[in-house]
């Protein structure tokens, strides 16, 4: 459940950033184009899997380094707790922004990336490179959001996540055209998937406060079990894919 679920973000979450790589591919000849867009994103694949070993490993640092303890107010900071919190904010903002920035002004990423000059195959790859960085952070933030705590053994979990992120870039790679026209017609799909992101940045934070111990006037903090997540993200596809198919009827009649 938890590789299906974070597998169909990640998908969700690079269908911009395969917007992006057609635009920079595009501005070379038509022979480069394909070999531009398939040697970056491999590329792409490579930086993702590095990036997502190094979180893991921030976030198996878990001894506190420093202990804020008050009358109303106890706290252990540790590297996970940071990360986590971070991370929860990072989302929630990076969320809410897409959000807005796609009802009022949805092209505003696309007008960027077409300004830039590429000349070269190099060129296209580097920006493509640049591209996929921007983008890869929040997609590898709900990776870790979506499996810590899944398991004991945290070496399980960091397979998951790479395994999540090979599918996916997999699945861009074969079929970033015709997911792309579906996400086009089903906007809602995306706006979606970036309220799914506001709620694991909810959960991060909570998990950042739960992991470090936190106390609020003598209350401790819990942590949302995962199937909570799972089950309001199944259940919201399940009613998405309902109003798909009664538009579809509706389109048909």
């Amino acid at each position: 459940m938890a590789l299906l679920t974070l597998t169909f973000l990640e998908i969700i979450l690079g269908i911009d950033n395969i917007v992006f790589i057609s635009i920079a591919a595009n501005k070379l000849q038509e022979n480069q184009r394909s070999k531009a867009t398939n040697i970056g994103l491999l590329l792409a694949m490579v930086q993702r899997i590095i990036l997502l070993f190094f979180v893991s490993f921030l976030v198996g640092l878990s001894e506190p380094f420093y202990t804020i303890d008050t009358n109303w107010l106890h706290v252990g900071i540790s590297w996970q707790a940071i990360i986590l919190f971070g991370g929860g904010l990072f989302l929630i903002y990076k969320s809410t922004s897409e959000i807005r920035e796609k009802v009022e002004d949805p092209d505003h990423d696309e007008d960027e990336v077409k300004n830039k000059k590429i000349k070269s195959l190099g060129q296209a790859v580097v920006q493509i490179m640049i591209i996929d960085f921007i983008f890869s952070i929040d997609s590898i933030l709900t990776a870790v959001g979506m499996t810590n705590g899944l398991h004991e053994n945290h070496n399980y979990t960091l397979v998951l996540m790479i395994i999540a992120v090979m599918i996916s870039i997999g699945i861009m790679i074969g079929f970033a055209n015709p997911i792309r026209k579906f996400i086009d017609t089903h906007p809602s799909v995306q706006l979606l998937g970036l309220a799914f992101l506001i709620l694991i940045g909810f959960m991060l934070i909570t998990e950042a406060a739960h992991l470090s111990d936190t106390e609020f006037f003598g209350k401790t903090v819990g942590a949302i079990p995962k199937g909570y997540l799972y089950f309001a993200i199944a259940f919201s596809l399940f009613v998405e894919f309902l109003n798909y198919r009664i538009t579809k009827k509706k389109k048909k009649n």
